[in-house]
């Protein structure tokens, strides 16, 4: 039977079981607590943003070098009317593939890494120049959109 040694060591255990326990969620709340006061998201800046559209644009070279190669074979191939039309999206994924790097080469001499990636803070010539580069990124994406998918629909 139970005597009063086994129960007290019965009640023992069951304390520090509970007390295993309530450390245990201690733990991860304040774990958790932690990470959120930490997390605090930082609004994007301009630089953020034009960096995002760059990013958002420049794995399409790739693309646009594959489309062009396509319409290469077919302006070989062709010898209509049509063969303007497929020259022409050849140009004009030519022309966006080289305003991505004139785009870029210019970008990478007007500001120095700190600048890009801190978000040091910028001389007001280098804001007014970034408002430029804004614009130009957002020219940009809109030329290597469009010239794609007027290539993609030629060779559908």
């Amino acid at each position: 039977m139970f005597t009063y040694n086994n129960n007290l060591r019965i009640f023992n255990i069951a304390t520090i079981l509970l007390m295993k326990k309530i450390s245990f969620l201690f733990t991860i709340l304040l774990f958790t607590f932690s990470f959120s006061c930490k997390e605090k998201k930082k609004e994007a800046t301009q630089m953020d943003n034009v960096m995002a559209i760059h990013d958002e644009v420049m794995p399409k070279m790739g693309t646009i070098n594959t489309l062009a190669k396509k319409l290469a074979v077919e302006i070989n191939k062709d010898t209509t009317d049509t063969s303007v039309s497929y020259k022409k999206a050849k140009k004009d994924l030519e022309n966006a593939h080289k305003s991505m790097m004139d785009w870029m080469t210019n970008f990478s001499t007007r500001f120095n890494t700190a600048e890009v990636l801190d978000n040091k803070a910028l001389s007001p010539e280098k804001q007014e120049w970034l408002n430029e580069e804004e614009d130009e990124v957002k020219e940009l994406r809109d030329q290597i959109n469009s010239s794609i998918e007027n290539a993609e629909k030629l060779l559908k």
